[in-house]
């Protein structure tokens, strides 16, 4: 029956290692429930009703993804996406969050089109086989970066961008406490060394006044405010195409990025770099972006966190449909849920960097026109806090070096398409 349901094979992992994965995967992005509500919110959005939604929409994606693409991922309401919804379009273009939703509904149904047309994976099969092994290394980097921001281990500085927090007190020291307790339990190879990890630091944060249980229990808002709340008069204006075309790219090459890199390094992928059952993945993120719009929540995308989940040995969709009951948990157990510190899960984001760095060693270091490309993929995904702009300048960089290096053999017109692309995104 799982096998029917969810593509479980007993011959490469258990149902009691898919349930830690799926409740690992969980806490490392339960972030998302308040994060989530913090930004929308800013527009003038029911920030109650945007909890509601940010579940229901998470769980509802989720649950497809386990049910149809049979793969151990979550998906959930993107960031950096929502900060460009929040932030871009309704606070600086003065637009609003009607009109936002209406860019994301419209997304939402473009993606379903290019995903039945198979665009998608074409775009996927594009990319050089140096830059699908250097994808997981690069969001690797990002998220062990994204997990020392959320302890405050690394802090913002003015004249270096970026600087060493307070280590010796408050968040970040939880925080190095626990990636020295979670570095322990997976050396010794403990089962659920992630998810132990995770709750022995949340608890260790108590006597240090940085876990603050209030309550456990809650009803959850009614999502009313802003269900099916559309601005239909502006769709054909010149801004609707470029936000719509924006949501467009950030989505589909942070989604790309995200199966790529994680499939990469657990054996999802053939020795030709196609991803097994990569249009089910792509359907899942084209409907949770429709139903999210729908429901009032920005673009819904698989996550990167749910590497996290994998690396606790996570290979079905079991695991995503144990993430999808957690979300659907958190309904009632918000205040419970939403303890658990940043400082508590950014161990578990920095040793599963760690494990995705393993893919990099498939590159040809020492053909710089594949090394160059791969590096430039790897770099930018982290200093420039976006997947997608790491996958486009690697791909640029890869066409111009071997095209001005006459090494013309290697490329194919789909790759000059796509650096084409590139270059006019930039441009525009």
């Amino acid at each position: 029956m799982l096998e029917k349901l969810f593509g479980f094979d007993k011959k490469k992992t258990s149902v009691r290692t898919e349930i830690l994965a799926g409740v690992t995967t969980f806490l490392t992005m339960a972030y998302i429930l308040a994060v989530n509500p913090n930004i929308l919110s800013t527009t003038g959005m029911d920030k109650g009703a945007l909890f509601t939604t940010t579940v229901v929409a998470s769980a509802f994606a989720t649950l497809l993804m386990a049910f149809y693409a049979k793969l151990p991922f979550a998906l959930a309401p993107g960031m950096g996406l929502n900060a460009f919804f929040a932030y871009t379009v309704c606070l600086t273009m003065g637009y609003s969050w009607q009109f936002a939703l209406t860019a994301v509904l419209i997304e939402g149904f473009i993606f379903i089109l290019l995903t039945v047309t198979n665009l998608r994976e074409k775009i996927v099969d594009v990319l050089p086989v140096a830059l699908k092994n250097s994808i997981g290394g690069g969001i690797g980097l990002f998220i062990a970066f994204i997990g020392l921001q959320n302890a405050h281990i690394i802090v913002n500085n003015d004249a270096t961008l970026v600087g060493l927090g307070d280590i010796t007190s408050g968040p970040a020291a939880l925080g190095l406490i626990g990636l020295l307790i979670t570095s322990l339990l997976v050396a010794k190879g403990m089962k659920g060394a992630l998810l132990l990890g995770i709750l022995v630091t949340t608890l260790i944060g108590i006597p240090m006044g940085i876990t603050r249980f209030e309550g456990v229990f809650s009803m959850p808002p009614s999502i009313e405010p802003i269900f099916l709340r559309f601005e239909w008069g502006q769709i054909f204006t010149r801004d609707m195409v470029l936000v719509v075309f924006t949501f467009l790219f950030v989505d589909l090459f942070d989604t790309i990025g995200t199966l790529v890199g994680v499939a990469s390094k657990v054996g999802m992928m053939d020795k030709n770099g196609k991803i097994y059952r990569l249009k089910q993945a792509f359907m899942v993120d084209a409907i949770g972006t429709t139903v999210g719009a729908m429901l009032g929540t920005s673009t819904i995308s698989t996550f990167v966190e749910s590497a996290s989940g994998v690396g606790e040995g996570g290979r079905s969709g079991l695991t995503a449909f144990v993430t999808a009951l957690c979300f659907l948990l958190a309904l009632f157990f918000a205040p419970f849920f939403l303890a658990i510190p940043g400082a508590a899960t950014a161990p578990v984001l920095v040793l599963v960097g760690l494990m995705m760095m393993s893919s990099v060693v498939k590159v040809d270091f020492s053909d710089y026109s594949e090394a160059v490309p791969a590096f430039i993929c790897i770099l930018f995904m982290p200093l420039a806090y976006s997947i997608s702009d790491g996958i486009v300048l690697g791909m640029i960089s890869y066409v111009l070096i071997n095209l001005l290096a006459g090494k013309y053999e290697k490329l194919s017109m789909g790759m000059y398409l796509l650096a084409a692309l590139f270059v006019l995104r930039f441009l525009m």
